[in-house]
């Protein structure tokens, strides 16, 4: 089959995934299932892998090298464990972006992302950058929808990523959601999510951008430089979702109401911010530090998108070998939504 391998870490990003001929993963255990991917994709957690990020952590002197990248995928059954029932061969199916190794302890009682070995798809694990690619079967999740693969590889990462954030921070109807970084993956999930919970939005982003995120359903859009502050005035926002961070953070806290709730995924515009303490505890506020799925968000986002309260946002397909143009596309974040590799 073929498949997209990474050889190398380079912080300069001048690295191109290897498309080659690699053999085809086999069921090797009773609960595991082969998925014939139809589609793949991009995510900013893959040009970080490929910068390096987390080599020095799971990866010590590329010792896993080379393994197929690439850890959100949609597609159908081909194969399947001896125990496996939730699924069967010809099932369409979305695979949870955050399973491991399913060696470890951790991983055999479901908790994924505190995996001994520090492994998941597209880091030591091979990914779904591939034709096919192995999984275990409690990770391949059953749909029901008339979407096609393209549109249903849109949905992984990005939108568990914003549901969890949501579930986190307990987004009901009624609340103001102010959403940072609105027209990337996250930030565009998180607008559609907010608003099936009967939120109203605001979100933060560029001027040319602004209209599309209105057309989604945002009620306002702030554009990324303005002030905070001045443009929504004081204590008027029930949640923030952040993406963002940088130096414009602790405006992020004068906007929310007393006993608001900020949750954070991401710190695109800079990671340390200046937080003045009291601001947390006289406002009574509530931070959440948002990596680990709760339990039931994935599943609860497959059911959202069997009921259509949200619609894929496909920015741009790439057949798999022009993957390297797909990553520059992407770092250029000239688009709302995401970006997709076709597999078939």
């Amino acid at each position: 089959m073929k498949a997209a391998r990474l050889y190398e870490y380079d912080p300069a990003m001048n690295v191109e995934l290897k498309i080659e001929d690699v053999a085809e993963p086999t069921v090797n255990s009773a609960d595991q299932v082969i998925v014939k991917v139809g589609a793949a994709g991009l995510c900013r957690t893959d040009l970080h892998i490929i910068e390096g990020v987390w080599k020095d952590i799971m990866d010590v002197e590329g010792s896993l090298l080379p393994y197929v990248m690439g850890h959100e995928n949609a597609g159908w059954v081909e194969d399947v464990g001896s125990n496996v029932t939730s699924v069967k061969p010809g099932d369409a199916v979305i695979c949870h972006p955050h399973r491991s190794c399913g060696i470890c302890l951790n991983c055999r009682y479901g908790h994924d992302m505190y995996c001994d070995h520090g492994l998941f798809p597209g880091l030591g694990l091979d990914g779904g950058f591939a034709e096919y690619t192995r999984v275990a079967a409690r990770h391949a999740y059953p749909i029901n929808s008339n979407l096609s693969d393209l549109e249903l590889a849109s949905f992984p990462c990005s939108y568990s990523t914003a549901e969890n954030m949501l579930t986190r921070a307990a987004v009901k109807s009624g609340e103001t959601v102010l959403v940072t970084g609105a027209s990337g993956g996250v930030g565009s999930a998180a607008v559609q999510l907010a608003l099936a919970r009967g939120a109203r939005v605001l979100a933060v982003t560029s001027a040319g951008k602004a209209g599309k995120l209105k057309a989604l359903g945002a009620d306002q859009t702030l554009d990324r430089n303005a002030d905070y502050l001045s443009a929504l005035g004081a204590e008027q926002v029930d949640v923030v979702i952040d993406l963002v961070a940088g130096p414009k953070w602790p405006s992020l806290l004068d906007v929310l109401r007393p006993g608001g709730r900020y949750a954070v995924a991401g710190a695109i515009a800079g990671p340390q911010v200046e937080l003045d303490v009291r601001t947390l505890y006289l406002k009574d506020l509530s931070f959440f530090g948002c990596t680990v799925l709760e339990p039931d968000v994935f599943g609860n986002l497959i059911r959202r998108i069997e009921r259509a309260d949200i619609s894929p946002l496909v920015a741009e397909t790439y057949p798999l070998r022009e993957i390297g143009a797909a990553q520059q596309a992407f770092a250029e974040k000239g688009y709302i939504g995401k970006i997709v590799l076709n597999l078939t």
